[in-house]
């Protein structure tokens, strides 16, 4: 018998014997399904328990691991690296791989069985990998490598300034035996693709993930100054199983290397680059015969350049088909040597988060023609990616010229815009073309550049452009949707979809962006304000945890000052509501993914930024530092508050100071008795509660009866008020304040993150759907009636047409809209609870989402008698269902897991 038929046997006779009313699914690695490059000594593994039809009340109450470094050998029991044995609890998540010690290059092959609560086991799973990395920096053997036509340093400080082509290197190599494996370890700075044998390896593009590599002069005297110091730096590799492309005789590894963040070129310091391009790579190949080879990136290795002419994040990208080398693997003129180039200051580590990938190809809707070789066409929806041009026939020479269209009015804000100055020296983003060779059906796309647009201007195109021609190709950092949310209000429904766009636009290099166009910067403010609504969309534990450690090397060792964005780049303004997102970040991961990891690994950070924010506070506990340079005119930028209010008067800069002060506060005290701190939890919780005292001593005026303008009552109510009588005043201020805004809101991100679920909170439910559902400025609903597909900067329109910061306020729809709160702090191990709040004019809404522990759903509908509710609750956990308008002990339902319709009359 073959052996893949004895996996299969063996597979059949287990699950036969089988009983158990559970089974496990989904395997990961790190939150990964089968990852090729793990770097961590003890990676977590992680799985989802799933119920036979019409079971419910089931729970896991043991598990077994088996990992192997063959798949034969774990199919037939011989797990050689680690067999746990039958482990008696409920995890399923996260749990440490503690086998044999793991060695660099090593394959690992793992399954898991369970057993439910009857004490019966469930069928093995099947059978899922990962690939480690090199573990230690000694065993890497490889140079980095450069073109000798570039300067060690980044285009923009060298002495040539002008653009200069992408190299192309090479490494030839022949094999003469049978391969049994072959990987390859690489990082390209700024962005890589590899080849081998003419042939692309993997899927994915704009790689490495984005991080700050190694340490830059000047940044103290760049635009928003801070110190030149931070924790340290990193560079993130990737591996490929390259196998597959290898041959017997002669081979050749082949390397396009582009410039990206590494040699970025950007006007009025907006951005710093590092150096020029470079390249590392390893490849380890082990033949059949045990016999062992490692090819290295060194000297020897060749360099062209390549057809593409030049390159840039912000200046985009130009190619020129006749410098095309489809013969490269072994042609021979026009290679030199390549050089050596400087380590970076970074730490070669895996990359074990997503990469960027073309996610999604879209056809055009309509394609017109303007002019004999000009042709507009319209993709209907604002994506960031590039266009794929398709047999392309024309004479040599002729240029092709793609315009990009985006939603943004004007890159230069209006006068009634908060957008920050300086903006208008950001260029919307760079300009792409094709030079053809006169080959029959070229076909091009950009490399090294991302474009954001919904509609293009092809110029140069001779003869008809077809629909099968051209397609806009979605590119964004690989995010899994976990989740489903839809009711029977279309105009939420729009606003749901334009955000989900706007937040994928703006995803890439493993971070979440302020814009795709213009600045394309991690901003921490706008990351931390959204980071819950994206983690009730999305599966954000691999990239949140990737881009946490950015902003925890990025911090400053000696203060504790956690810079505005990360990595960091010197057009970022913020103050403290920036930096918080050491802070909300890993404590939101902790409520929606149950992992107390992400908290361990970055406390001593947060401890080192509460200690930077006390320097900001005065003996009465009020947090504002009026910080001034007059060297410096950018030294505003670091003493934010509100951002991007619809109103002329924005609220006091430290009233919003201190509600951070105090969020931060009472969440690390939540982190501190999560992670067993329990001493730092008191502390911190009396700093909070002193902290929400002094906020309301100091801002509230007694005769107005309100904390002020633009949603500041919105932040005091969200802390707590505890007189009645005020609290009672302050919301009939509130109400009058929607009363003369005709029912509007009036709030920057951070007030709108909390606006809708405040009022819900406090009994203005109706208010919170109008103020959803508004179709004139400012609300959601006017961009849309303008013809919006992304979510915009400004309320007004101004400056960017593409930010997903306003997006905090969305979980207003789950939370209270269909009524489900994912928060395993607050409402306890693994339980949900369900309140939804129906607005009078919706008559239904729904929303499910895949936790770590299996799938949560709800769906209410409105009947004759009151609501009919849906619901499904994962294996293994419990909710509590508060039915809509029956608050109170005697209509509260506990439900365990399982599939439910309940009527409530």
């Amino acid at each position: 018998m073959k052996p893949r038929n004895i996996i299969i046997a063996l597979l059949t006779v287990s699950y036969i014997t089988a009983t158990a009313a559970i089974r496990p699914i989904k395997l990961t690695c790190e939150y990964l399904e089968n990852p090729m490059t793990i770097d961590a000594q003890h990676p977590r593994l992680s799985w989802i328990n799933i119920a036979d039809k019409n079971e419910n009340d089931q729970w896991q109450t043991a598990w077994q691991i088996q990992v192997a470094s063959l798949p034969q050998s774990l199919a037939q029991g011989k797990a050689d690296l680690w067999d746990s044995g039958r482990t008696d609890g409920n995890t399923s998540t996260i749990i440490p791989y503690i086998g044999k010690a793991l060695r660099s290059g090593q394959d690992c092959y793992w399954r898991v069985r369970v057993w439910d609560k009857n004490g019966k086991a469930s069928a093995w799973s099947n059978t899922a990998n990962w690939h480690m990395g090199l573990l230690d920096k000694s065993d890497w053997k490889a140079q980095w490598i450069g073109a000798p036509w570039d300067e060690e340093d980044a285009t923009v400080r060298s002495i040539d300034k002008n653009d200069k082509p992408a190299p192309l290197l090479r490494k030839r190599f022949d094999i003469s035996k049978s391969v049994e494996k072959a990987h390859i370890y690489v990082s390209g700075l700024g962005y890589f693709e590899l080849y081998m044998n003419g042939k692309k390896v993997g899927d994915d593009v704009l790689v490495p993930n984005q991080t700050d590599y190694t340490h830059r002069p000047d940044i103290e005297r760049k635009r928003v100054r801070i110190d030149n110091k931070f924790k340290g730096y990193r560079v993130l590799y990737l591996c490929y199983d390259v196998k597959p492309y290898l041959r017997k005789g002669n081979n050749a590894i082949g390397c396009l290397l582009g410039c990206g963040f590494f040699n970025s070129f950007n006007p009025g310091d907006f951005i710093i680059p590092y150096a020029s391009p470079r390249i590392i790579a390893q490849m380890e190949i082990e033949y059949n015969d045990g016999t062992k080879e490692t090819i290295c990136s060194n000297t020897s290795w060749e360099v062209k350049k390549s057809f593409i002419v030049s390159n840039g994040i912000y200046t985009g990208e130009h190619a020129d088909g006749r410098l095309i080398d489809r013969n490269w693997c072994c042609s021979t003129e026009g290679w030199q040597q390549a050089v050596e180039r400087k380590s970076p200051d970074g730490q070669l580590e895996a990359q074990m988060a997503y990469s960027d990938r073309v996610n999604k190809e879209m056809k055009p809707l309509s394609i017109q023609k303007i002019s004999s070789d000009k042709w507009f066409v319209d993709f209907g929806e604002e994506i960031a990616g590039w266009i794929h041009l398709k047999k392309m026939n024309g004479k040599p020479g002729q240029r092709i010229d793609i315009h990009y269209i985006y939603e943004t009015n004007s890159p230069i804000p209006n006068k009634n815009s908060n957008a920050s100055p300086g903006n208008e020296n950001v260029p919307p983003q760079g300009t792409n073309s094709y030079t053809l060779n006169g080959n029959k059906n070229e076909d091009y796309h950009a490399h090294f550049a991302w474009f954001v647009f919904s509609k293009v201007i092809i110029n140069g195109w001779e003869g008809e452009l077809k629909a099968d021609q051209i397609t806009a190709e979605d590119i964004h950092t690989e995010l899994p949707q976990t989740a489903h949310f839809a009711c029977s209000d279309t105009l939420i429904n729009k606003i749901q979809k334009i955000w989900c766009r706007s937040l994928l636009d703006n995803t890439h290099g493993g971070i979440f962006s302020d814009c795709p166009h213009r600045e394309r910067i991690g901003y921490t403010g706008d990351g931390q304000v959204a980071c819950e609504t994206v983690m009730y969309n999305y599966d954000g534990r691999a990239v949140y945890t990737k881009w946490m450690r950015d902003i925890l090397l990025a911090q400053n060792p000696t203060t504790g000052y956690a810079p505005n964005a990360a990595p960091w780049e010197s057009g970022a303004g913020g103050g403290p509501e920036w930096g918080a997102a050491m802070i909300i970040i890993p404590y939101t991961f902790y409520q929606m993914y149950h992992d107390a990891d992400i908290l361990n690994n970055n406390y001593k950070g947060m401890v080192e930024l509460m200690k930077y924010f006390r320097n900001w506070v005065d003996e009465d506990g009020i947090m504002l530092h009026n910080y001034w340079d007059w060297d410096n005119p950018m030294a505003q930028w670091l003493n934010l508050g509100e951002w991007c209010a619809p109103t002329s008067v924005l609220p006091r800069k430290a009233l919003i100071h201190t509600y951070y002060y105090w969020l931060c506060a009472r969440n690390i005290s939540r982190i501190a008795a999560a992670i067993g701190k329990y001493e730092d939890a008191k502390q911190y919780e009396e700093l909070a509660e002193h902290t929400r005292k002094a906020f309301h001593k100091r801002f509230y005026d007694r005769d107005l009866r309100t904390y002020g303008e633009a949603g500041s009552n919105i932040f005091a109510l969200d802390m707590g008020i505890d007189n009645r009588n005020q609290l009672a005043d302050v919301l009939n201020t509130l109400k009058d304040e929607l009363k003369r805004n005709n029912g509007h809101l009036n709030t920057g991100i951070f007030g709108t993150k909390l606006f809708f679920e405040v009022l819900t909170r406090y009994g203005l439910n109706e208010e919170a759907y109008e103020a959803m559902t508004k179709i004139d400025f400012p609300s959601f609903g006017n961009w849309i009636r303008q013809g919006a597909t992304t979510t915009w900067e400004q309320w007004n329109g101004g400056a960017s047409h593409n930010h997903p910061m306003f997006g905090g306020g969305l979980t207003w729809f789950y939370r209270c809209l269909v009524g489900i709160d994912i928060d395993f702090i607050k409402n306890g191990d693994r339980h949900f609870v369900i309140k939804p709040y129906p607005p009078k004019n919706v008559s239904w809404a729904e929303y499910s989402n895949e936790t770590p522990y299996g799938k949560v759903a709800v769906r209410w509908d409105k009947i004759t008698t009151g609501y009919k509710l849906q619901i499904i609750v994962p294996v293994g956990c419990t909710a509590t269902v508060i039915p809509p308008g029956k608050d109170g002990v005697a209509n509260t339902r506990q439900l365990k897991s399982g599939n439910y319709i309940i009527d409530c009359l």
